[in-house]
């Protein structure tokens, strides 16, 4: 872990000093020139580390503005770098003229631009909120049609706030469902700033039962505050839980973070049992007899698509994830793709039906290329 946390630190300061020395090299006008671009490009790395690392030292207000300030430059430090690279290649294949990345005005004013724009755009991706339809048809009883809306990975905090959550809360209640499920990282990385933001009551306008599974950063903000946030919020949280709600079986796991949850293979037994008529004394000895099949359709809420083997063997009917976020931004995307048996869509295995979200909020900044913010709305019928 040591070796990997040197190596990850090394890797970052040479290519931030490759970024940085770049900009040196391609600013105009001289020293003073030079030092500002580059010294600018600092000062708004150091905004960036403020914003997200040292949040709770600051005021709710001055967190929120550096968090918001600063968390695009992860965006523009990528993209530059790439920019870079691809420049560098280009020059030494004399495809491009070596002075465009040496005191050129055009080169700084192109690499500006490009970013702005890739900020820009990717910010006005971001807020559209993509609606994914699925109808899923079952040949176990229902009553009635159900409609459920499912979304992951909010991220409320210093960058989505309660505006924000309220419009989320509006695109839910139109569906009119019948239950509202989360599959974790409602909250982002601080329980504070949405317990002084005032965002349960946002929650409470929900116009169904809701209910929940923790994810990574519920444990990363402080889960036992999480839980005391739910239930202010009006959300049932699930912690290796099954229960029969609005005639499902909903399951609810505890986030990998905690190495010591229960298997799913346990928490789908507990299911089948409840299942079971109520036992009677048998006359003669007989053959122990595997349990009967759960008659309720199984919906399992797992916030991080790992072993989704696991879910075919148990016999789930839906498995809802999210956690990926699909990289949020190209190429990233591309290593949650290969991580990842599934990193985003809709899949099956065997009889299983899954939905991995790339999540309706993000972390960070608030950008998204090469994938989309999503909210997912299940009908289920027979």
């Amino acid at each position: 872990m040591k070796a990997r946390f040197i190596l990850t630190l090394a890797f970052f300061l040479l290519t931030f000093g490759y970024v940085v020395w770049h900009l040196w090299r391609i600013t105009p006008a001289g020293w003073p020139g030079k030092l500002g671009v580059a010294g600018l490009f600092v000062l708004w790395f150091l905004a960036f580390v403020a914003g997200i690392g040292f949040s709770e030292r600051f005021s709710l207000r001055t967190a929120t503005v550096l968090y918001e300030a600063g968390s695009p430059w992860l965006i523009a430090f990528l993209y530059l770098f790439l920019l870079f690279v691809v420049a560098d290649v280009a020059s030494l294949c004399h495809l491009i003229p070596k002075t465009l990345l040496r005191d050129s005005a055009a080169g700084l004013a192109f690499a500006a631009a490009l970013v702005t724009l890739l900020l820009v755009v990717g910010n006005a991706h971001y807020k559209h909120k993509y609606r994914e339809e699925l109808t899923i048809e079952t040949e176990k009883p229902l009553a009635r049609p159900l409609t459920i809306v499912l979304a992951s990975d909010l991220h409320i905090g210093y960058h989505n706030r309660r505006a924000e959550l309220a419009r989320w809360v509006d695109l839910i209640n139109a569906e009119q469902p019948d239950l509202v499920l989360f599959g974790g990282d409602i909250i982002d990385r601080s329980i504070r700033a949405v317990e002084e933001g005032g965002f349960a009551p946002e929650f409470r306008r929900i116009a169904a039962p809701a209910y929940a599974v923790p994810g990574n950063h519920e444990y990363y903000s402080d889960l036992a505050r999480a839980k005391q946030f739910y239930a202010a919020a009006g959300i049932t949280m699930l912690q290796d839980e099954c229960l029969d709600v609005a005639e499902i079986r909903l399951i609810g796991r505890d986030d990998r973070t905690n190495a010591s949850r229960k298997p799913l293979a346990e928490l789908a037994e507990l299911g089948d049992l409840a299942d079971l008529a109520e036992p009677t004394k048998p006359t003669e000895p007989t053959e122990p007899t595997k349990p009967t099949e759960p008659t309720a359709f199984t919906l399992l809420l797992d916030h991080q698509p790992y072993h989704l083997e696991e879910a075919e063997e148990a016999g789930i009917d839906f498995q809802f994830s999210g956690h990926t976020h699909r990289g949020q931004i190209w190429p990233a995307s591309w290593v949650t793709d290969a991580l990842y048996e599934k990193s985003w869509g809709r899949h099956t295995r065997g009889q299983t039906q899954y939905y991995i979200s790339s999540g309706l909020g993000l972390w960070g900044p608030k950008v998204r290329l090469g994938s989309r913010s999503e909210y997912l709305v299940v009908h289920l019928e027979n």
